[in-house]
């Protein structure tokens, strides 16, 4: 008698096929599709805007392999499952699976937040339809950023260079960094200066600043101001005029999503978006830990809800009992405010399971990927428990008519902060002001006067990026990292010690979309247009209203810009060592060169120097800079003689 015929599951990738595979123990046949399948078409519009937007899609490039293979794997098959992401790409991937090579048979759609035992079997037992809203919501966003990116793209081939492109969200982020870089360029630092008391009480001393004259707010502008004040104050009697104390309370963060994992990975870790979202997808999909099967140690990492399973709580619960006692448990679970329009059905990115512990898996990850968990892990527990007390004291000293004031603060419970501390009962202190009562006098030690400077705003990380784009509602969780990625890919930006500088091409076609295409770039507008596709998600909004919606003023100013838009000639001083024309600053793919006016019929170009010479002895050439496979570096103008390299620009040597 022939064995019967698995039922088939289609996941994404074959790690997650693994690990399901080996969680359902072969009583499934697990494929992936290796991610998208089907799109819309690579070298056309691919989408009727006269006939309600109707997208028309094909076969990637290269993926038809793939589909005759699920298409073979399915065949004998009484049930189809797919099992791809809880969120709007897994949806549509799976969407369009189902009907490219399915529209007749039985498939089932099967979720699931984390890739645990208990939630897949849980979710094979409970398979359901696909939510068409989620389907109509992606296809929605796709359209969108089609359309943008196929008309506004041949605009910056014919003003810049050929092989730009402008994405609808990418261009955004984009301004909010080029309007950082202006703010900083523009800025111009204005010189100030305190002053501060070191005071002495007993054996013990600290600082007090002063803070107000004449009940008016202390401002010394320069250093003469500053000494003038230091000799009118030194030989006066400091009184404490009021102490206060109470007590504060620092309440635990809520577990993370992705946006506030981003950005905890950035400070602590140093990991920058796209790194912080590979290790947690791999930590995901399932790591082998020495268990009969591979274990998705995290819940899914695409996330913008705060809301945790109640189990999950249950179990965290009963591990701070444990291992932390009664006084660091609430009375009641903690609960996290949900903001509007995040998708409720999913959880916040914490552990899958409570009692394993970072310090338990370490043998078994990466050195990163344990980072990761630890700080996942970490901050989940500390969710769940009671506030950190501290003692904060203020006080007001009366010099005449100056006003000082010094604070500290003393930890008196640690609470939550005791995940972060292998010494749970360790004394924190801030600044620990002495015992000081009213009308007391202080022994002066020392008068410190100090000289600073306003600070323009700084340019955005990782981190501040990423909380910039959720603050202004650009973007989504699937989204934050591959816009950053993006604009470094096309060179619109680029990460410098962490931090993002625009570059000069980026800066152009900015400033051709401003003038052109001011609401498609526009903050606010592009904030609402992320609104009303999570509207389409849920049900309240109609995909084509917004479509249309959308396109009638994109439209308009795309006419306007294609009447309009001419070719940026930029001339320089230099003629043609060939034909004698004049030198002009032209775009290409590694960045801009020196070109003849009179191309095509003169070809002759030439790099753009740097104007620092080789530090290489004898070399006498100049650095110019090149992109390779890893970035931008500076090579010598005299390769393949001279081989010199570096990452940055070298400061010019003194001519002797």
């Amino acid at each position: 008698m022939p064995a019967k015929a698995k039922d088939l599951i289609i996941v994404e990738s074959p790690t997650k096929a693994k690990t399901i595979s080996k969680i359902l123990g072969g009583k499934f046949n697990v494929v992936s599709s290796m991610g998208h399948l089907i799109d819309l078409p690579q070298k056309e519009l691919g989408v009727d805007v006269e006939n309600g937007f109707e997208p028309s899609y094909v076969v990637l490039a290269g993926r038809q392999k793939v589909l005759a293979q699920l298409k073979k794997e399915s065949k004998g098959k009484k049930k189809i499952y797919i099992a791809t992401d809880p969120d709007r790409e897994g949806e549509a991937i799976g969407w369009q699976i189902k009907n490219w090579l399915f529209k007749d048979r039985e498939v089932y759609r099967v979720v699931f937040h984390e890739i645990t035992s208990t939630a897949v079997q849980h979710a094979f037992e409970h398979p359901h339809d696909f939510d068409t809203n989620m389907v109509e919501a992606q296809a929605g966003r796709r359209i969108l950023d089609r359309i943008v990116g196929y008309f506004l793209s041949p605009l910056l081939w014919k003003k810049i260079v050929r092989g730009l492109s402008a994405g609808r969200v990418q261009s955004v982020a984009l301004r909010l960094v080029i309007e950082r870089e202006k703010e900083i360029k523009k800025f111009i630092p204005q010189e100030y200066w305190e002053v501060e008391a070191e005071l002495e009480k007993g054996t013990s001393s600290f600082l007090a600043k002063l803070e107000k004259i004449e009940d008016k707010k202390a401002e010394i502008k320069n250093q003469g101001e500053a000494d003038k004040l230091v000799d009118d104050i030194k030989n006066k009697e400091f009184k404490v005029l009021e102490v206060k104390k109470s007590e504060k309370k620092r309440y635990p963060d809520p577990p993370f999503i992705t946006s506030t994992l981003q950005q905890e990975a950035f400070n602590k870790l140093r990991f920058n978006a796209t790194k912080t979202m590979i290790i947690a997808q791999q930590l995901y999909e399932g790591i082998d830990i020495g268990e009969e099967s591979p274990v998705g140690l995290i819940t899914y990492m695409r996330t913008d809800s705060v809301r945790t399973a109640p189990e999950a709580i249950t179990e965290a619960r009963e591990l701070i009992l444990k291992q932390f006692g009664k006084k660091y448990l609430p009375d009641t679970p903690n609960t996290y405010k949900v903001k509007k329009l995040a998708q409720e059905a999913h959880e916040a990115v914490r552990p899958t399971l409570i009692y394993r512990k970072a310090e338990t898996l370490q043998e078994y990850l990466s050195p990163e990927q344990y980072k990761l968990y630890e700080l996942i892990y970490n901050r989940f527990i500390a969710s769940q428990m009671t506030p950190a007390l501290y003692l904060a004291t203020s006080v007001d000293i009366q010099v005449e008519k100056y006003l000082f004031s010094a604070s500290g603060s003393t930890l008196v419970f640690d609470g939550f902060s005791a995940i972060y501390s292998k010494n749970n009962n360790g004394e924190e202190e801030k600044d620990k002001i002495p015992e000081l009562v009213k009308d007391e006098i202080l022994h002066l030690l020392k008068l410190i006067p100090s000289q600073h400077f306003t600070k323009a705003p700084p340019r955005f990380s990782d981190s501040s990026l990423v909380k910039a784009l959720e603050e202004e509602g650009i973007g989504r969780p699937s989204t934050y990292a591959p816009i950053i990625q993006t604009l470094i890919l096309r060179d619109y930006m680029r990460r410098i010690r962490g931090y993002f500088h625009p570059t000069e091409l980026g800066f152009k076609v900015c400033e051709m979309l401003v003038e052109y295409f001011p609401k498609i770039i526009d903050v606010k507008f592009t904030a609402l247009m992320e609104e009303e596709l999570d509207e389409i998600e849920e049900g309240r909004l109609n995909k084509l209203k917004v479509l249309e919606e959308f396109y009638a003023p994109f439209k308009e100013s795309l006419d306007f810009a294609q009447a309009n838009i001419k070719k940026e000639v930029v001339t320089t001083d230099q003629v043609c060592d060939k034909c004698g024309k004049p030198m002009i600053i032209k775009w290409g793919r590694k960045g801009k060169f020196l070109s003849c006016s009179d191309y095509p019929q003169c070809k002759n170009s030439k790099s753009i120097t740097s104007g620092v010479k080789c530090p290489q002895e004898n070399c006498g050439g100049e650095l110019i800079e090149r992109r390779g496979s890893r970035g931008f570096f500076y090579g010598c103008s005299n390769f393949p003689k001279c081989t010199f390299t570096s990452r940055d620009l070298p400061e010019p040597k003194e001519e002797k």
